[in-house]
């Protein structure tokens, strides 16, 4: 049995892991498309800030990991997937048969449509390489200009700053973190990042990017100026235009404007797409053999009841165990996913999870604190919260993601939490216990 996986990232290599283990004869070819070891794009923030070497952004330690495990690593990006030959063509020519496929591609930065992005000094950050042409610029004093203030946005921004950047961020939504926050939470996010130095342009977007004169250039073209260093990166900085008229100058230009599935190459396949590749709760998609995991795959989320691509590390390592394990004979289910996002931006915590917009005919309480820098929001389907977001209130986290994925049924206490929304820990102990809930969340701590 040969099994293809496409995609080196997190999902790829659990999944390939995962077969290996219960199919030691079978063959395993993994295809990634950058010149790396496999590695987690999660801990780029950690190489900018200095607290890992590139060595330590790898997903596996040993470098004779996958060749110890008889895992054959192939160098190229998916173009096509012939699903009646049961074939992969790479854009290097080579074509690959399988048996079974994993398509575990993640995802790719969208690329806004933005006159100047071309320029030098330009970059976005998912990659090694885009890491490490952001070091060479991002030196303490260097004008950045972030674009995009939603969760990857603000993880990388964290980094910049600890750099000692002069950070400016344009986000063309009205509050940071718009698809996760709401306005209240989003706000205060603004404000706190205000406060620590950074200037937050909401409500705008970038319009072109323009090479500066000379005399406008920043701290890093001065100085490969004044030491006489040949550079492919600008030596007199960039011009960014705001939609509401001003002009930020800045010695690097950082894209964070979202990510999309990249499954571009699925076209004209016969594997169903929607936002991304459609699989069942086996993680198979419409193809027989054929299957999806990680940030390219869309699958059941048992709190909205509809089918979502949740983008979150730990969703796309169950996926793909649940996966390979379904590709090598042994039935296993995916019992869902949700959204689950908690952002630390400079040292302020703040949570999302499942519907934290709320429900047609939900109730919702809310609880601000500003002066205290906290804030509470439970969005409720009867006498169920469905979702919720929070700022500065770390104690309850747990207990909120308990009670948004366990569904748990609170009864009378969803009236208490409409009254006073910090009782979340007395409900679920009440709530979750009385159904036979809280044995699995003490053991899922214990993990």
């Amino acid at each position: 049995m040969h099994h293809v996986i496409l995609g080196a990232g997190p999902a790829g290599v659990i999944a390939a892991e995962t077969i290996r283990k219960h199919a030691p004869a079978d063959t395993i070819t993994l295809v990634g498309d950058e010149g790396e070891p496999p590695y987690s794009r999660m801990a780029i923030p950690y190489l900018l800030i200095g607290n890992v070497k590139e060595t330590g952004t790898y997903l596996r330690k040993s470098l004779t990991h996958y060749n110890d495990l008889r895992i054959d690593q192939v160098p190229g990006r998916a173009t096509s997937v012939d699903t009646t030959a049961r074939t992969v063509t790479l854009d290097n020519g080579t074509k690959l048969g399988f048996d079974k496929l994993l398509i575990a591609t993640g995802s790719q930065p969208v690329r806004p449509p933005i006159s100047g992005m071309d320029s030098p000094g330009v970059h976005p950050c998912w990659t090694l390489e885009n890491a490490r042409a952001i070091m060479a610029l991002a030196k303490p004093g260097a004008r950045v200009l972030q674009m995009g203030a939603g969760f990857i946005g603000c993880i990388i921004m964290e980094a910049l700053a600890a750099r000692g950047v002069e950070l400016s961020v344009v986000e063309m939504g009205d509050r940071m973190v718009p698809r996760m926050m709401g306005p209240t939470a989003g706000g205060m996010i603004r404000d706190w990042c205000e406060k620590k130095g950074v200037k937050v342009y909401t409500g705008t977007k970038v319009e072109a990017i323009e090479r500066a004169g000379n005399e406008s250039g920043g701290i890093v073209g001065k100085l490969v100026s004044a030491m006489g260093l040949g550079s492919s990166e600008p030596a007199t900085g960039l011009r960014v235009k705001l939609s509401d008229g001003q002009v930020v100058e800045a010695d690097l230009v950082i894209s964070a404007t979202g990510v999309r599935p990249a499954i571009g190459f699925l076209k004209d396949s016969g594997i169903t797409c929607l936002v991304g590749v459609l699989t069942d709760e086996h993680l198979q998609t419409n193809v027989s053999g054929i299957y999806a995991a990680g940030d390219c795959a869309e699958a059941f989320d048992k709190v909205s009841g509809k089918t979502i691509v949740s983008a979150i590390q730990p969703n796309a390592a169950e996926q793909a165990r649940v996966a390979a394990l379904n590709m090598v004979g042994q039935k296993a289910d995916l019992k869902g996913v949700t959204q689950i996002n908690v952002l630390d931006t400079l040292g302020l915590i703040s949570t999302s999870f499942g519907n934290w917009e709320g429900v047609p005919g939900g109730e919702h309480a809310e609880l601000t604190d500003k002066a205290g820098g906290r804030h509470l929001s439970l969005q409720f389907k009867d006498d169920v919260m469905v979702g919720c977001n929070s700022v500065g209130w770390t104690e309850h986290v747990g207990v909120m993601r308990g009670l948004v994925e366990g569904q748990v049924k609170l009864g009378e206490w969803k009236d208490r939490l409409m009254h006073d929304p910090t009782k979340l820990m007395d409900a679920y102990l009440a709530s979750a216990q009385g159904q036979g809930q809280w044995a699995g969340a003490a053991d899922e701590r214990r993990r």
